[in-house]
């Protein structure tokens, strides 16, 4: 586990025990490639090392698609979802769909053929599907940064459902995980926070009650870029050889804005600590 992801897991452990909640430990393991079930326990063991436990477990998202497929044929009925035959360089974006990477508005060619061309292009290669965009603004109003809105049409486009890999995609995979746990709060880095008008339209079309978010600061470096699995030196792995989970919480705790000053303290002294007015809003800056 990376730093990044350790602190918007502390966070959401310390905004759900203040509140007396529980705490839901979900394994977003869409990418079967890169996400291995010896990496997903090695992500518990650091949780654990952190004390930060959990009161319940999801199944991994790798055993749920004939739940994500229930929700696509859902979504069928209720709006327009199409195939499409994009690139894979285009459809590579909506595996990681962080404001930093930029998202690309698709174009209407794929929406507009006509069925008999759809029919042609099926008998040549399998294709994405993508759900149709409404001429909508739809707001959200984060717990941290406050009022955030998009029109779908104009500001996200058309966007992938499933891939044509057969791989459902983050943003239908997360909603009906959310809904169907009863989730009632999301945590999570503000690169994210560009999804969030998409996710709630899907939980409106899916009959969802939407959860609160809450998108905190990322980790960057001092130029401001993103810290990631890039900065080997900052996995929790290789963290855990030389300091102890006390000082890698309290560093965090202090520059977030939790602590006035930056002490070794564990994950259940802060809990009484805790707000969410105390968060700062800025990218913190981590050596």
């Amino acid at each position: 586990m990376h730093l990044g992801n350790a602190f918007s897991y502390l966070l959401a452990w310390l905004s759900a025990r203040s509140e007396g909640g529980e705490v839901l430990l979900r394994m977003e393991d869409l990418d079967t490639l890169r996400c291995t079930p010896e990496f997903a326990q090695s992500i518990r063991e650091d949780l654990l090392w952190l004390g930060l436990e959990w009161d319940r477990e999801t199944p991994p998202q790798r055993e749920r698609t004939k739940a994500y497929e229930a929700a696509l044929e859902v979504l069928r009925a209720k709006a327009n979802v199409f195939p499409c035959w994009c690139t894979r360089g285009s459809l590579n974006l909506v595996n990681a769909p962080h404001a930093s990477d930029g998202h690309p508005i698709h174009p209407a060619s794929c929406r507009l053929r006509s069925e008999e061309e759809r029919s042609r292009m099926m008998k040549k290669a399998p294709p994405a599907w993508r759900l149709e965009a409404p001429d909508e603004i739809v707001s959200i109003r984060d717990g941290v940064f406050g009022l955030y809105s998009e029109n779908l049409k104009r500001d996200c486009g058309d966007f992938v459902l499933r891939r044509a890999d057969g791989v459902f995609v983050y943003q239908l995979a997360v909603v009906v995980d959310d809904g169907e746990a009863g989730v009632t709060q999301v945590v999570r880095g503000c690169d994210l926070l560009s999804s969030t008008p998409r996710q709630l339209w899907l939980c409106r079309l899916l009959d969802y009650e939407a959860p609160e978010y809450r998108h905190v600061p990322m980790l960057t470096d001092r130029e401001g870029r993103k810290l990631s699995k890039r900065d080997a030196d900052l996995d929790l792995g290789e963290l855990r050889k030389h300091r102890t989970p006390e000082e890698i919480v309290g560093l965090l705790a202090f520059r977030c804005g939790l602590l006035e000053w930056e002490e070794a303290v564990s994950a259940a002294e802060l809990i009484g600590e805790f707000s969410w007015d105390k968060i700062r809003k800025e990218n913190i800056v981590i050596e």
